[in-house]
Order: structure tokens, then C-alpha cells, then sequence
């Protein structure tokens, strides 16, 4: 609060524990990358938001639960929008539901070129893929108040990126001799800012071809449906109900440990509805998108957590789409903090900021399927070339690295073209895993499995010292004084992390052998540990000024303002004020009861105080 409210109280220098660090420890790896691990009370139900923002409640639930028609649609999806084909203007935006629904001409030209494969894709029949493009800036969005606490609870990589929107494209090309093209050719795209491909992919599937037989009153009926649907609110098994059916999943919340998922039971409905349970809501075939580049799987988890500019150049937008989400999921539970475009054309608006020759490509994964990318794009350091994905059911052939220069067209054959040199050594361990499965035709789910686990033991092993060293920058417990602000976390200094590699690095957890200190070197200089450091910096410092809190909570402070001038208690008073909405707006890892703790004590001194300042500061808010 200040050193001016009283003299300084000795902090000392020695101390055996760290201000409640154990919590920034990671515990078998489960919190890589977390946001803030706080107490709660009982996490928000699905129905409702009674318990959403349990400890900072400045609503009632009353207000929470009172939401508007389309809030509930909104918490799920932006918009949905039918784009078809014209002779004289080419894709247009046919339909956009609801009609409310606010997009700026560059957003919808984006929708439109995103929503089509290029014409080289020959895409006949349904095809689906998902893209992710800008939001244009400036505009506000109206959230109802649970929505952001659902935000807090969800795993780093799973949280929502306000920069960014999603679209969830069906597509359908089928011949139509009644028709002067001779083809019908229209799109159904869902548009929202939720990462669930696995979720919105399955619901396309139910509503799209239905959709194209019965036009406009088919897709209100849909919305509608959306709009009745629970918050998103993670932790919790929702029943989402759509045209007949019953989705049944779980959003996965920071709690869980990585790589376990409670498991979602199909139960028999007692009515006439069908019930389908959806094992995630955001993964992919992990299996099948890496088996054309099977061998290459270690080096292409090095170039991903690096945050090294990739592109993969694809025969579809479904092979790109799934390519790029597979790498980015790779690193999991560490959030990939790059742009990646899942599907990305010569009409985006980003076209000429990506392929410029005037700098040094910038991180980013790029998912295309336009020859004219192999010209554009060949001075990018490395190109991942995919043929059509199939289900495995032959092993693939060892293949060398390619050289880049020998890549000159999309026809180039599949494999990896990089002069890069991965700084680990080759785990064949794994390889002889997924190829003894291929061998006994495993599922290629339960190969997804087994590789999820690789890549997820790989992360946690290179973060784990990182975190165990970050966990170390946090003061002592007794360098907190109330009448002090908090203590400031010490530096990050790259020679220290380093020393502590010797007696603490990977090595404790994994077995692979390298050059770890070089990768770690280029980590650091990387987006992806920048935005690792950010997230964890504002977690400690969130947990000082919840322990600095604490420590106000713990001292008699009527007492003190006793012994000190009025004009002194006024600014304490103010400053506990502010400080309690700070609590608030940042979500400081507060328990309820020290928040109830600290108001008694505000309410205590001010009624200590004569009657004319009492009702000022009665009245009085805070800044």
C-alpha cells in the first residue's frame, strides 16, 4: 500500500520457503503452461452461471442468468453464412444468420475466397475443412458476464483469441446440368472464435447436407437450436441438442491432467432423440495427418516449438487444414503463440505481408494448396509436401530430407524440404512403435493415441525445467509487507537457466540424447517462450498481490487507524478500495473469504471514523 503509511517493516533476507511457490511447481507436468492455478468454489454448471465467477462476484446471479436472445448462440458462434457461386461476381455471401451479425466487407471477401478450394482441387462431392483469418479491429464485443471467467478455465491452448476468427466450412460440388456452370457449387460455414475443429466438424456433418435440401427456414431452425444450447463452460459434460440429435462432450478445463480425458458416456435417452458422444472437441487424426511425413516427426516438433515458418503445400484444404492444426497441436499443452492459417490463399488479405522477399518470412505455418505457392513461396526454409491422405494401411517409406531447391511444383513428391538439423537425436523407439502397428492394423485412433503421448512427454520434458526455474524467480514469503506494494519477481536470466540444466534438465525425464542447451537456446528467442513467460510472469505476479492482500487481511487494521491521522485513514481506505478492484478485474487468485475478510475491515474503519467523512466514503467508489 505504500511505505508511507507506516515505517518500513524489516523484511529480512534469509528464509527457507518461497512465497507459496509449490503452486507454480508443475505437478507431473499437469499445469505446462497453465494460466493461474487459484482456489475456486464449485465450478459453473451447465445450465447457468450461478457459480461461474465464484470468487469475484460484482453481479448477482440473477444478472448473469439474465441473458438476451442470441447470448446463448454468441457464447458458441459469431455467425453462419452460405456462400455460393456467381457467374458475374464469383463467390458472394448468400446468407448470414443471424441477420444481426456484424462483418466488414474485408471479412466477408476473406469468408468468401476462404470457404472455396481453388479450382486446381478438384474437389467433387462434400468436402470439409476448417481456415482462421483476422478479425478486423475496433470493434467492441458485448459478452455476457461468465463468458470471460469459461475463458479462464480453459487449457492455455484452448483459450480464445480475440485477434481471430474461425470458419468451419462445408463444401459441396456436385454437377448440375440445369445450371450454366454445370455444377452446384455452395458452402455452409460456421464463423466463431472457438478452436473446437472436432466439435463443429461433427455438427456440419449432421446439419450441411440436410441443409442444401432445405434452404433458409432449415438453418433458422438450427440457430435456434444453438440458442438454446449451455454456456460453454469447461469441466462439465454438456448435452448440446441439434435438429433431432444430442451432442454429448466435455471441454477440457487447466485442471486436467494433459493427456487424460474424462471419458463421455453415450446413454440411452429415454426419448426418441439420438445421442452421440464426442471424445473431444478439439483434436484431430494425429496419426493420419503425420503418416505422409512419418518419419520426420521429431524434427517437424522442433520446428513447430521453435516457432520456425513452415509451410505445407497440400493436393486439398482438407489435407492442408489438418496438417496445420496437427502441428500446432504438437507442442501441447504449450499454446503455439504464431499466426497459423490452416488454409491460406492468394485473395487473403494477409497474401502480401506473408510472401514478401524483402524480409525474412515471418513464424508462421501456412496450409496451401495453389501451385502458384511452390514459385511464391520457395525461399521459405522449410516446405512440408503432402500427397492425399489416406488411412494407413502400408507402411510409409523411409524418406531422406529433401533438399529446398529441389522443390519446384506442387507435383514434387511428398516429404520434407528443409536444410534444417534437428538438435536432438532421432527417437527410433517410436517409429518402430507406430510401424509395428501399421503392421498389426491398430486402429488409427489408438496410433493417434500413442503419438499424442510421444509429443506430449517430449513438451513437458523440455518445459519442466524451464518451469522448475521460473517457479524460483518468486520473492521470499517474508519479503511481503502490507504496508509495502508487493515485491517485484527477479529477472530471467538465460545464464542462470542454463547452469540449472546440468543437475536438472531433461534428462531427469527423458532419454533422448542432443544438443538440448542449443534448443533451448533457440527457444528462448522464440514467440512461443515468449508468450510461455508472459502467461507465467502474469500468474506470479497475480499471486504476490494475492498474498499481499492476505498479509492486509491479517493485520488489525482499525488499529493502525487509530493510531494515524484522518487524512492517512481516508487514503487507506481508498487504496483498500482499490485494491479490492483490482482483486476483481484482474481475478487475483483470492480466496472468497479473504475479499469478505478485507470489506469487514473497510466497513470497520469507516464507521471508526466522525459522520460527515463516513458518508463520503460510503458513497465513495473507486477509481
Amino acid at each position: 500500500l505504500g511505505a508511507d503509511l507506516a515505517p518500513p517493516t524489516p523484511s529480512g533476507s534469509g528464509g527457507s520457503g518461497r512465497s507459496d511457490a509449490s503452486h507454480l511447481t508443475p505437478r507431473g507436468g499437469a499445469g505446462v503452461g497453465a494460466m493461474s492455478r487459484r482456489e475456486r468454489g464449485p465450478e459453473p454448471g451447465p445450465g447457468g452461471a450461478e457459480a461461474a465467477a465464484e470468487d469475484a462476484e460484482p453481479e448477482s446471479p440473477d444478472q448473469c442468468l439474465s441473458l438476451l436472445p442470441w447470448d446463448r448462440f454468441s457464447a458458441w458462434l459469431h455467425c453462419v453464412c452460405v456462400v455460393g457461386f456467381d457467374l458475374e461476381l464469383g463467390q458472394a455471401v448468400e446468407v448470414i444468420y443471424p441477420p444481426h451479425s456484424k462483418l466488414t466487407d474485408k471479412e466477408k471477401t476473406n469468408i468468401c475466397y476462404l470457404s472455396f478450394p481453388d479450382s486446381n482441387s478438384g474437389c467433387l462431392g462434400d468436402t470439409q475443412f476448417c481456415f482462421r483469418f483476422r478479425r478486423s479491429p475496433g470493434r467492441k464485443v458485448s459478452l455476457c458476464c461468465f463468458l470471460d471467467q469459461l475463458d479462464r478455465d480453459l487449457p492455455v491452448y484452448l483459450k480464445k483469441d480475440s485477434a481471430y476468427y474461425y470458419g468451419y466450412v462445408y463444401f459441396r460440388q456436385v454437377r448440375d446440368k440445369s445450371l450454366k456452370r454445370g455444377y452446384f457449387q455452395k458452402s455452409l460455414v460456421l464463423i466463431s472464435k472457438l478452436p473446437y475443429v472436432h466439435l463443429f466438424r461433427t455438427m456440419l456433418k449432421q446439419i450441411a447436407p440436410e441443409y442444401f435440401e432445405k434452404s433458409e427456414a432449415f438453418l433458422e431452425a438450427v440457430c435456434s437450436d444453438i440458442d438454446h444450447w449451455p454456456p460453454p463452460v469447461p469441466g462439465k459434460v454438456l448435452q448440446l441438442p441439434i435438429m433431432g440429435l444430442i451432442m454429448k462432450l466435455r471441454i477440457p478445463t487447466y485442471r486436467d491432467k494433459p493427456g487424460t480425458a474424462p471419458i463421455v458416456q453415450n446413454m440411452h435417452q429415454a426419448d426418441a432423440q439420438i445421442s452421440m458422444a464426442l471424445p473431444t472437441v478439439h483434436e484431430v487424426d494425429l496419426f493420419r495427418c503425420f503418416c505422409p511425413v512419418f518419419f520426420h516427426i521429431q524434427m517437424l516438433w522442433e520446428l513447430v516449438l521453435l516457432g520456425e515458418p513452415l509451410v505445407v503445400m497440400a493436393p486439398s484444404p482438407a489435407e492442408s487444414s489438418e496438417t496445420v492444426l496437427a502441428l500446432v497441436s504438437c507442442i501441447s499443452p504449450l499454446k503455439y503463440c504464431s499466426d497459423f492459417r490452416p488454409y491460406f490463399t492468394i485473395h487473403d488479405s494477409e497474401f502480401k505481408e506473408y510472401t514478401t522477399r524483402t524480409q525474412a518470412p515471418p513464424s508462421v505455418i501456412l496450409g496451401v494448396t495453389n501451385p502458384f505457392f511452390a514459385k511464391t513461396l520457395q525461399h521459405w526454409p522449410h516446405i512440408i509436401r503432402i500427397g492425399d491422405i489416406k488411412l494407413p494401411g502400408e507402411i510409409p517409406k523411409q524418406v531422406k530430407v529433401k533438399k529446398l531447391k529441389n522443390l519446384k511444383t506442387l507435383d514434387s513428391k511428398p516429404g520434407v524440404y528443409t536444410s534444417y538439423k534437428p538438435y536432438l537425436n532421432k527417437d527410433e523407439e517410436i517409429v518402430k512403435q507406430l510401424q509395428k502397428g501399421v503392421q498389426q492394423k491398430r486402429p488409427t485412433e489408438a496410433q493417434s493415441v500413442i503419438l499424442r503421448r510421444y509429443f506430449l512427454e517430449l513438451t513437458e520434458s523440455f518445459i519442466i525445467p524451464l518451469e522448475r526455474y521460473v517457479a524460483s524467480l518468486m520473492p521470499l514469503q517474508k519479503c511481503i509487507s502490507p504496508w509495502k506494494s508487493p515485491p517485484q519477481l527477479r529477472q530471467f536470466s538465460q545464464d542462470d537457466f542454463m547452469k540449472t540444466l546440468e543437475k536438472a534438465g531433461p534428462q531427469l525425464t527423458s532419454g533422448l540424447k542432443g544438443d538440448w542447451i542449443g534448443l533451448y537456446r533457440h527457444f528462448l528467442k522464440s514467440p512461443n517462450f515468449d508468450g510461455w513467460f508472459r502467461s507465467r510472469q502474469k500468474e506470479m505476479t497475480q499471486k504476490l498481490e494475492a498474498l499481499h492482500l492476505e498479509a492486509l487481511c491479517n493485520e488489525n487494521l482499525v488499529f493502525w487507524s487509530q493510531k494515524h491521522t484522518e487524512v492517512e485513514t481516508v487514503d487507506l481506505v481508498l487504496k483498500l478500495k482499490n485494491k479490492l478492484l483490482q482483486a476483481d478485474r484482474e481475478h487475483l487468485p483470492v480466496k472468497t473469504d479473504t475479499l469478505k475478510k478485507l470489506q469487514t475491515h473497510i466497513n470497520d474503519i469507516i464507521l471508526a471514523l466522525p459522520d460527515d467523512l463516513q458518508d463520503i466514503l460510503l458513497k465513495t467508489g473507486t477509481t
